[in-house]
């Protein structure tokens, strides 16, 4: 079993940015992927961004491309997701997950208990 661990959410306003992190824990041994997937009231879970293991590929949502950058530290098994530029419409929970690197998006295999995000216009 794999267990992962999100903080960093908050209130921020339009333009500001907020940090996520994710640590696994558990059997987290083998070539996994990590990544964030988001979803917002009244709305799907939606993809986000994925990272590999090795942190050599990423692919991101054309919605946050070039605003959130996605980054790991497998020393201590923690993604993080950078997001700048925020917008309104980012507001969501957050979810944190593991699985398969499949582009353009991820298998998600075990999650975290979720993020608020919220950003105030």
């Amino acid at each position: 079993q794999v267990q992962l661990v999100e903080s960093g959410g908050g209130l921020v306003q339009a333009g500001g940015s907020l940090r996520l992190s994710c640590a696994a824990s558990g059997r987290t041994s083998g070539n996994y992927a990590m990544g964030w997937f988001r979803q917002a009231p009244g709305k799907e879970r939606e993809f986000v961004v994925a990272i590999t293991r090795d942190g050599r590929s990423t692919n991101y949502a054309d919605s946050v491309k070039g605003r959130f950058t996605i980054s790991r530290d497998n020393a201590k098994n923690t993604v993080y997701l950078q997001m700048n530029s925020l917008k309104f419409e980012d507001t969501a929970v957050y979810y944190c997950a593991l699985g398969l690197y499949l582009k353009p998006t991820m298998t998600a295999d075990y999650w975290g208990q979720g993020t608020q995000v919220t950003v105030s216009s």
